[in-house]
């Protein structure tokens, strides 16, 4: 058998030191188990899912992603619908999906699931033709994307606190219709927030944006729908009050959050929509559409 291994050598702390222990720690523990590996590793951000690709178009047995978000989002994109296996390596600051897929961080673990572990299909959200399979978002936090994803930005928790403070003061929120939104069953739904003012809208498939911050904690991976959070425009105050519940995996509806699920929707605006997916950032015209492609990811998970 054949695996594919996708390092980014960048992502993570000391990770530019430890090229070479990862590639032999992957080769050695992928060889125990009966596979050839091809480690392949980036050095663009577009590598992940060219080499992603490369690996299903010559029909690799598994692929895997050792990285953050960002690399596993390149490497998902990848591999979806291909019905080739896909693990995860978490190697990044946030590493939101690897949580809520319960993948050890520690890298010799992860990869003897990569090898051995139980296989789950689990869901992608399509955005404006983008696929995410953690958390996309619409207004503010699409911003922060844009502001981290410039070179020599801080990354992380606290880069992303910074970032966050930095930018609320002078953010403008913007005014979206919410349209065309149906279940999963094509039932039409959320027909209670068509006009809707917000400071950002999150589209979450998993729980959480990583480093422990659940934005939706009622989302799950493979039930057809995406959950949306509406956050409305509020003071610093206010937002502040919310963190600790954010972090507890405890944030519900109320004042100034409105939660509600979707398999597909129509989100427009008067200006081209800037969004995110995974983390990575993207503009769009003045209408976006989001859809639900179910099942569409195979991966690797701990055994039960």
């Amino acid at each position: 058998m054949r695996a594919l291994v996708v390092i980014n050598p960048i992502a993570g702390k000391g990770r530019t030191t430890t090229i070479g222990a990862g590639t032999s720690l992957a080769t050695s523990i992928l060889s125990a188990h009966g596979y050839d590996a091809d480690v392949r590793v980036t050095a663009g951000p577009n590598d992940a899912h060219r080499f992603a690709r490369e690996g299903v178009e010559s029909r690799a047995d598994l692929v895997i992603a050792w990285g953050g978000d960002g690399t596993v989002n390149g490497a998902a994109s990848g591999v979806a619908e291909s019905g080739i296996p896909f693990a995860i390596v978490p190697g990044g600051s946030g590493n939101g999906l690897a949580r809520d897929l319960s993948i050890p961080f520690d890298p010799a673990a992860a990869l003897e699931i990569a090898a051995s572990g139980q296989q789950r299909a689990i869901d992608a959200g399509d955005l404006h033709g983008s696929l995410f399979f953690n958390v996309a978002g619409i207004g503010f936090d699409a911003r922060i994307a844009h502001r981290l994803a410039t070179p020599g930005a801080r990354r992380g928790l606290l880069g992303y606190v910074i970032a966050t403070v930095s930018e609320l003061h002078a953010y403008q929120p913007g005014n979206y219709s919410i349209r065309n939104a149906f279940d999963v069953d094509g039932n039409a739904h959320m027909a209670d927030i068509v006009e809707h003012p917000a400071l950002f809208i999150a589209l979450a498939n998993s729980r959480q944006y990583g480093s422990g911050a659940q934005i939706a904690p009622s989302a799950l991976l493979d039930d057809g729908m995406i959950e949306i959070v509406v956050v409305e425009p509020q003071s610093a105050m206010r937002i502040m009050w919310q963190v600790p519940a954010f972090f507890r995996g405890t944030l519900r509806e109320g004042p100034g959050v409105l939660m509600r699920s979707a398999a597909s929707m129509e989100v427009s605006s008067v200006d081209p929509i800037r969004f995110h997916v995974d983390g990575e950032p993207r503009v769009g015209g003045t209408t976006i559409a989001l859809t639900t492609k179910r099942g569409a990811l195979l991966v690797k998970v701990p055994a039960i």
